[in-house]
Formats: structure tokens, C-alpha cells, sequence
């Protein structure tokens, strides 16, 4: 079982930046694969970013590229989504997740963290 714990967001006016972080518990063949995940209100969950825990894959969703980096310390057992550029548009919850395969769907990851609030003013 691995448990993740997602932290970072809070309020931020656009153009600022974030920093977002996923420790997890531990690690597995289970969580080979770390995604961020968002979903803004009456929208559904959408992919953000994915790595995997030595940075030889990475993939953003097209709407963060060039504005946001995925990054994994594999000593701390954390993920970061070092968010930049904030547009109001980016406001949602985050949630980091935990699988096996890389994928761009949610149902295909394992785990999830609890959530973080990210809100962007115009």
C-alpha cells in the first residue's frame, strides 16, 4: 500500500508561482509512475504531468507545457510540480497519484493524495 500526501497550494496572483510536493510512504513497482492530476469545479479530473521516479519518462498535458516542471527526489521520496506563470484557468484541486503504467487517464493510477488547493486571481 503506499499513501501519498500532497501539499503546496494556496492562492496566488497570475503570473505567480507554486511549488506543489507528494511524499510518499513508499515505493513499489505499484508506483513506478507519479502523476499530478487537477480538477477545477463542475469540470472533470484532468491530466497534468507524469514522471517517473528516476526522470527518464515525462509527459504534461499541453495546457502546462513550458509553464510547468515535474521533478522527483528519490531520496525523500517526493514529487514536485514547480508551477509557473499561473493563469486564472489553472485554478483547481491537484492531486497527486501512483501507478504502474504511463498513462494520461486517472483510472489507471492506484493511489491518491488527499488534494491541494491551487487559486489563481486575475
Amino acid at each position: 500500500q503506499v499513501q501519498l500526501v500532497d501539499s503546496g497550494g494556496g492562492l496566488v496572483q497570475a503570473g505567480g508561482s507554486l511549488r506543489l510536493s507528494c511524499v510518499a510512504s513508499t515505493r513499489s513497482w505499484r508506483s513506478t509512475v507519479m502523476a499530478w492530476f487537477r480538477q477545477a469545479p463542475g469540470k472533470e479530473r484532468e491530466f497534468v504531468a507524469q514522471t517517473t521516479w528516476n526522470g527518464d519518462h515525462t509527459n504534461y498535458a499541453s495546457a502546462v507545457m513550458g509553464r510547468f516542471a515535474i521533478s522527483a527526489d528519490n531520496a525523500k521520496n517526493t514529487m514536485y510540480l514547480h508551477m509557473n506563470a499561473l493563469k486564472p484557468e489553472d485554478t483547481a484541486v491537484y492531486s497527486c497519484a501512483a501507478g504502474s503504467n504511463l498513462s494520461r487517464e486517472d483510472k489507471t493510477y492506484s493511489y491518491w493524495g488527499q488534494g491541494t488547493q491551487v487559486a489563481v486571481s486575475s
